[in-house]
């Protein structure tokens, strides 16, 4: 069930975004259903919305707004393998989500970049991580990047579900895309300043789900 409180807060501050609302809770509804069936959620973008995935992978990696500490068991098996160094660690671990952003590997980017083709550097990571029922974001002001249009073939080919993170204007990703945000501006930079809260709702809602409310 997708918390309407989280969602209403977010129209409160941002009320251009009221035509969104169904929308971001079809998303938070798919990735929540993905990640409890033990799926992961990648996430692609260039420049400024290459700096979105790795932030919203920082917010799920691990606790946003809830502490999200170790459940009993895990705590008593880090204390049973290592004694206090192990209750110590257990105390400051929290409890993650399976998140990756595909920009976290600059070393392989690096090499197909120049051996065979910058355009697939999100999709060969999603074929070689990526499984049936995962999910990825793509994130593109525009909505016609082209390494995110390949990372979305790819994802349906492998039967993985697409969300463009997007604006106004309607790009060729759309094609693509299982589910479209569209962020109600058509400047790069505003479009930009609007992603931010919706990922931060769905981020929110994702907790809250999985670890409960603050």
């Amino acid at each position: 069930m997708i918390n309407s409180d989280i969602l209403q807060n977010m129209l409160i501050r941002y009320p251009n975004l009221a035509g969104i609302k169904n929308e971001l809770s079809a998303v938070c509804s798919e990735i929540i259903t993905s990640l409890a069936n033990g799926g992961t959620l990648f996430l692609a973008g260039n420049g400024g919305s290459a700096c979105d995935c790795e932030h919203l992978a920082g917010e799920l990696l691990k606790g946003f707004c809830s502490k999200r500490p170790l459940n009993a068991e895990m705590q008593n098996k880090f204390a049973d393998l290592f004694g206090n160094a192990g209750e110590n660690i257990a105390k400051s671990l929290q409890q993650g989500l399976k998140c990756i952003s595909l920009l976290s590997h600059p070393g392989f980017g690096s090499a197909f970049a120049n051996d065979v083709d910058a355009s697939l550097i999100y999709a060969q990571q999603l074929l070689a991580l990526g499984k049936a029922d995962d999910v990825v974001i793509g994130f593109s002001t525009s909505g016609n990047a082209d390494n995110i249009c390949k990372l979305f073939m790819t994802a349906r080919v492998l039967n993985i579900k697409t969300i463009l993170f997007t604006g106004k204007n309607h790009g060729k990703a759309e094609a693509y895309a299982d589910f479209v945000i569209n962020a109600p501006e058509t400047e790069t930079y505003k479009i930009q300043e609007l992603h931010l809260p919706l990922y931060h709702t769905l981020a929110l809602i994702i907790e809250e789900h999985f670890f409960g409310g603050r």
